[in-house]
């Protein structure tokens, strides 16, 4: 393999926060020093790199993400504010302009993103204004949290979706309506699979990421999905970002357990969107009380207690990592029951050991806090959902009221009691924007629970590697014996653990001491990333 030499530029190091080269040699960190001594190693080296004052971080690792629906989203009609629809009157228009530019009219038109409280109409749209505006063709419109849509009347038919529980007349499905519309949507060919996997790994690589952890589910995407995703990425050689692989099905004994775990050989873990509630926006987040616009609904509880211990007990005894999707505040306590109701089984310590996880945990309160932390479960959190939808009024407020919506995502708590956290997207409910998530976690629309650049910057680097459990190979640092999984970056200012100071040029802190990072304040330019690097190969490069 090849050695890189990276100079004149500023190396995130703890070991080194004074570095300003670094020396990859077999996809390993093999130096970290100075320039007057880089010089040395450059005659070996098989590239030189002059950083001009470039950043070098360890890579991103996205903790929560959906490779086949992030693929298919970058090829679908984004209905999302950040492509320009603030209205419904846009996203009807949008519609229009896919609909009568796409040759292939018998296809299913995708589109996703749209979220009718930032729209002045404060709707979704009806079925029959989707059918106007597509010229009748099957449309699967997903909502901005991906657990609801609206659906054309073509495709309504095609998928017998009137009667099912969920459908309703104007074109709006949730439960079982929209597992059905969404499995007929996403039934494509395979090498279109195959195109979505690659285009999502790249576009990852194209934002610092170096890790996902792909978050794979009956209702998501198939197990030779999965396979086939392990299979492209098992290897740095072939240029792809390294995958964490988690299959969320539902396990009764250890047997099922195993033969999971035999079925899909490389699998981390049997969780992530192992669903026991759904989401706010969608009103299927389970909450302890109904939602403030819509008296009466709760959401939905998909999972028990009794369910959730007896997979927590299987995995436990399988000896893998087991884990759950959990929004609301009556799914976090039906979660917690669940790991009491394993603990009489194996016990506090073997749960520890076992590291599992939650994905989300939008509403910890303090009790659910300590039991957390008494049996060592991990959060995988996504700081943009409280960027998004967050604050006095966001979406969250309008569902349940802006004294319960305060409580989101607490990280300042959960940061300081210790809690293993790690930072992803949920791609492509939000995109794949890691310095947009560290961002968001340093300004929680509650200012009591922001965190420091630092701390933020950690979840969504060594975080991720840690609750994986591959933080004992170094990953996630950029120190002499890590594997070389790091990211390149060009921006103007940079700030000290998550202080307000900005320089104008990259440098170092003698009174600090401590790696320097980009500012993300406001009016702070966004940083470019100009190379991505697993395991010393280069997967996206903008260097000559």
């Amino acid at each position: 393999m090849a050695s890189t030499l990276y100079r004149n530029g500023v190396i995130h190091s703890q070991s080194d926060p004074f570095a300003e080269a670094l020396l990859v040699d077999d996809g390993v960190i093999a130096w970290i020093g100075a320039n007057d001594t880089a010089a040395g190693f450059a005659p070996r080296a098989d590239r030189v790199i002059d950083l001009d004052g470039a950043l070098v971080t360890p890579g991103f690792v996205d903790a929560h993400a959906h490779l086949f629906d992030t693929g298919l989203a970058l090829e679908s009609v984004d209905l999302t504010s950040a492509a320009g629809t603030t209205s419904l009157a846009g996203a009807l228009a949008a519609l229009h302009a896919a609909a009568t530019t796409s040759a292939h009219t018998s296809d299913v038109l995708l589109a996703f993103g749209w979220d009718e409280q930032a729209w002045p109409e404060a709707r979704a749209p009806h079925r029959t204004e989707i059918d106007a505006a597509c010229g009748g063709r099957p449309v699967y419109a997903a909502r901005a949290d991906a657990h609801s849509a609206v659906v054309s009347s073509a495709l309504a038919a095609s998928a017998a979706l009137h009667g099912l529980p969920g459908w309703s007349d104007d074109g709006r499905v949730t439960g079982e309506a929209h597992h059905v519309a969404r499995d007929v949507a996403r039934d494509v060919s395979g090498a279109r699979r195959t195109a979505a996997y690659r285009a999502a790994l790249a576009q990852a690589a194209r934002r610092g990421i170096v890790s996902v952890h792909e978050m794979s589910a009956p209702h998501i995407d198939t197990r030779a999905g999965l396979r086939e995703i392990l299979s492209l990425t098992q290897d740095a050689a072939d240029g792809s970002a390294h995958v964490v692989a988690y299959r969320g099905e539902l396990c009764v004994t250890v047997d099922d357990a195993r033969e999971l775990l035999a079925d899909v050989p490389g699998l981390t873990g049997i969780g992530g969107d192992l669903n026991v509630d759904g989401s706010v926006g969608s009103r299927t987040a389970a909450m302890r009380l109904p939602y403030q616009d819509a008296p009466g609904e709760r959401g939905e509880l998909f999972l028990g207690a009794e369910q959730i211990g007896n997979h927590l007990s299987a995995v436990t005894g399988a000896g893998t990592q087991g884990g759950f999707h959990v929004i609301g505040d009556r799914a976090m306590d039906e979660f917690l029951l669940g790991l009491e109701v394993a603990a009489q089984v194996h016990g506090a310590g073997p749960l520890r050991a076992g590291r599992h996880r939650v994905e989300h945990a939008l509403f910890v309160d303090a009790s659910a806090l300590a039991r957390l932390l008494l049996f060592g479960v991990s959060l995988s959190i996504q700081p943009a959902f409280d960027a998004t939808w967050g604050g006095a009024a966001g979406t969250y407020a309008a569902r349940v009221g802006a004294t319960r919506a305060g409580g989101v995502s607490p990280f300042a708590d959960l940061a300081g009691a210790g809690v293993p956290l790690a930072f992803g997207s949920d791609a492509p409910v939000t995109p794949l924007d890691p310095w947009g998530a560290v961002r968001a976690a340093m300004t929680h629309a509650d200012p009591d629970q922001r965190i420091s650049a630092r701390a933020a910057f950690r979840a969504h680097t060594r975080g991720g590697w840690r609750i994986a459990g591959l933080d004992d190979t170094g990953a996630g640092q950029l120190r002499v014996g890590a594997p070389a999984h790091l990211a390149v970056w060009r921006a103007e200012h940079l700030v000290v653990q998550g202080a307000s100071r900005a320089v104008s040029s990259w440098s170092t802190d003698a009174r600090a001491g401590t790696p320097l990072l980009p500012d993300l304040g406001p009016g702070a330019p966004e940083p470019e990333c100009l190379q991505t690097v697993r395991a010393g190969v280069v997967l996206h490069d903008t260097f000559d």
